[in-house]
């Protein structure tokens, strides 16, 4: 089997630098946590627990008072308010969001304070989307173009004059991006669309595109709960394609394929790549083995 990686995929900048804050912060602090996930992949969470950095899923689960306490906001970034609690119980806040995420709750914020209605892209439950909700509290959060065209429809009859504005969680492809600002214009065409979607998610999705011409099939690598890794693998449409989290879930009828393309979303450690890429390899020689 030869095994071939896409031309872009694993670690993010955002994703990198969400990382070496928290292993940082963890040798300068008597306790470190995070509040919510730092990132969406099980083997960078599990590294990060092994060097005593807890994950708290609420922050009613830390204690009163937190002046021996650095509190990480995760790469998805949390609400102000949140982080203003926090600190007035004497957390010292280490802001893990990633810059491109941190820009669009900014946009977010300097659009409502403008006289915009803003319409937010993405999935109620993100953590993205929620803490960029936060910097604009009334905006409109919609998942398709049929939620969005309604939430048009409804703005332009209780507001005509009311201005409007499009932002995105950064990890929507193009595709669904133009989809949802499409359903806010069917009412209202002078939509301001601002472009939120993330270089690194554009990358990987064009690097998996061009692979997937080479390639007899694909396996994408990345957290489960991971937007940016069930969009890449979503996009494998015309080849048999398999998404795992780790080398123990490569499908032994991987072997078939004489050539697999290797791609892995922006949370994906380089460690976990590698593994899989030497399992799949593993994988291919058993089988050979096993026919002769």
């Amino acid at each position: 089997m030869n095994v071939i990686r896409a031309s872009a995929l694993g670690y993010c900048m955002g994703v990198r630098r969400a990382v070496s804050l928290a292993l940082d912060a963890a040798l300068s602090a008597p306790r470190v946590c995070v509040l919510g996930h730092l990132i969406h992949n099980p083997q960078a969470l599990e590294s990060l627990r092994e060097r005593g950095i807890e994950t708290i899923e609420h922050e009613n689960e830390l204690p009163r008072s937190l002046n021996d306490t650095a509190v990480i906001i995760r790469a998805h970034g949390i609400q102000p308010e949140v982080e203003r609690r926090l600190e007035r119980r004497g957390a010292r806040m280490v802001d893990a969001t990633c810059p491109r995420v941190k820009q669009s709750q900014i946009r977010a914020r300097t659009l409502s304070e403008a006289g915009y209605q803003v319409f937010l892209a993405g999935e109620k439950q993100h953590g993205e989307v929620a803490g960029i909700h936060g910097y604009a509290p009334d905006c409109f959060i919609v998942e398709n173009p049929a939620e969005a065209e309604y939430a048009a429809r409804r703005l332009r009859r209780e507001a005509p004059e009311k201005k409007a504005a499009l932002i995105g969680q950064t990890t929507l492809s193009p595709e669904e991006y133009r989809a949802v600002a499409r359903g806010i214009r069917a009412a209202l065409p002078d939509l301001l669309v601002i472009d939120t979607i993330c270089r690194a998610t554009r990358e990987r999705q064009a690097a998996l595109h061009e692979l997937c011409q080479a390639v007899d099939a694909v396996v994408v690598v990345g957290g489960r709960k991971s937007a940016n890794t069930r969009r890449l693998f979503a996009r494998v449409t015309d080849k048999p394609a398999w998404l795992v989290e780790d080398e123990a879930d490569i499908p032994p009828e991987t072997a078939r394929y004489p050539v697999i393309g290797l791609s892995a979303g922006a949370s994906t450690p380089d460690c976990v790549i590698d593994r899989v890429e030497y399992a799949l390899r593993r994988v291919a020689a058993h089988g050979s083995d096993r026919g002769a």
